[in-house]
């Protein structure tokens, strides 16, 4: 299958660039890893320096570059429970020496932006958000006034003063959207441009094989996580009745499962061409949590599907309302299944769907991160 990557033009200038990539950790193939895809195509040569990292999990272009990982990476079983292990990441990721470098370009979402550069090497910071353990969705995440939370408040409260102060290694923060711009203003005090993600528009396109292929599901594919809010959607959808398919695995799934009656549909994990087929032949996709970006409405949208989403975070940088996609107000089932009604009363041009997602196209990422590390090396 075809993809952007197979047709990037790459400034003249990054071929002579001596460059190191960094990234959190390499455990799938989730949106940051597309991102670092693009930056492997970029910089075929440069060295990823990163916590831990699964070969198998992970795509070929990925895998093809030299990987250097931390002390973390020896722990047996590591990839089934680093997540658990957030406290030792400001030491893991003090174990990492970048090579000396013309730039170092980091991608991320927790401790990587953290890493220190070898004397004077600029450091640009493509970031997904701030760590949002330790910044938002405490009470998702660790459960507001559980023991739990009570147990995890002291470390993350010395961890968000960490992740601060280390953000001066940083010579320029490039966020994902203007929700994650301002975030890094407020929690770093620190400026930043905005360069979108990039949507791969030659992989996801409009189907026209068949006449009615829009009337017989509806999407989710995410990661089954509290903030995600999938249990709304489940909780809408068991009062309809109408078919929900369900990409995505995660510590909520069994929970959701044993709350979903039967016209729901759990596929867990699914490969790009299987997800592929299902945004092309689904009714719509609903997008029930805040996100900081959400390249998933996007690839819905490249594949003319409109989109019900909540009015809050990226998703307002990324749907157009009423030409390709809806918003609803506020995170409950029936303000969810309103924005469901409305999806299904309007006529939707999926041309125009997809022109929406156009803006956000690999090469469009390209050019405007080229702007950035112009900015950053000066």
């Amino acid at each position: 299958m075809k993809t952007d990557l197979d047709n990037l033009k790459f400034p003249d200038k990054w071929k002579d660039m001596k460059v190191v990539l960094c990234h959190d950790w390499l455990t799938g193939m989730r949106g940051g890893e597309r991102v670092l895809e693009v930056l492997c195509q970029a910089f075929p040569d440069a060295p990823i320096m990163t916590l831990i990292h699964n070969k198998s999990s992970v795509s070929d272009i990925i895998n093809s570059h030299p990987i250097h990982t931390s002390w973390l990476q020896k722990t047996p079983n590591i990839h089934k429970y680093y997540r658990n292990l957030l406290p030792l990441f400001p030491l893991a990721i003090k174990s990492l020496h970048p090579p000396k470098a013309d730039l170092i370009i980091s991608t991320s979402s927790c401790v990587v932006k953290s890493i220190k550069p070898t004397g004077n090497t600029p450091h640009l910071c493509y970031i997904f958000t701030p760590m949002r353990y330790a910044w938002t969705f405490f009470d998702e995440y660790f459960g507001g006034k559980s023991i739990k939370g009570a147990l995890a408040r002291p470390i993350l409260k010395a961890l968000r003063k960490w992740d601060k102060k280390t953000a001066n290694r940083v010579t320029l923060f490039v966020g994902i959207s203007n929700h994650v711009k301002d975030r890094i203003n407020n929690f770093y005090e620190r400026q930043a441009d905005v360069v979108y993600p990039p949507v791969d528009m030659t992989r996801c396109k409009i189907n026209d094989t068949a006449t009615d292929r829009y009337e017989k599901f509806d999407l989710i594919v995410s990661a089954l996580v509290p903030y995600k809010r999938i249990d709304l959607a489940v909780e809408a959808y068991n009062k309809s009745g109408f078919p929900l398919k369900i990409v995505g695995i995660g510590s909520e799934l069994t929970k959701l499962q044993s709350k979903a009656k039967n016209n729901i549909e759990f596929l867990e994990w699914q490969s790009d061409e299987t997800v592929l087929k299902l945004y092309q032949t689904c009714r719509m996709l609903i997008f029930p949590g805040e996100e900081d970006f959400g390249i998933v409405p996007l690839e819905a949208q490249a594949c003319g599907r409109p989109v019900v989403a909540y009015k809050k975070g990226g998703a307002l940088e990324t749907i157009s309302d009423g030409i390709s996609g809806v918003f609803f107000e506020e995170q409950t089932e029936p303000s969810l299944t309103d924005g469901i009604n409305r999806c299904i009363a309007q006529k939707w041009n999926q041309e125009q769907i997809r022109a929406n997602a156009d803006k956000f196209s690999t090469q469009n990422f390209v050019n405007n991160l080229n702007k950035s590390i112009k900015e950053c090396l000066t």
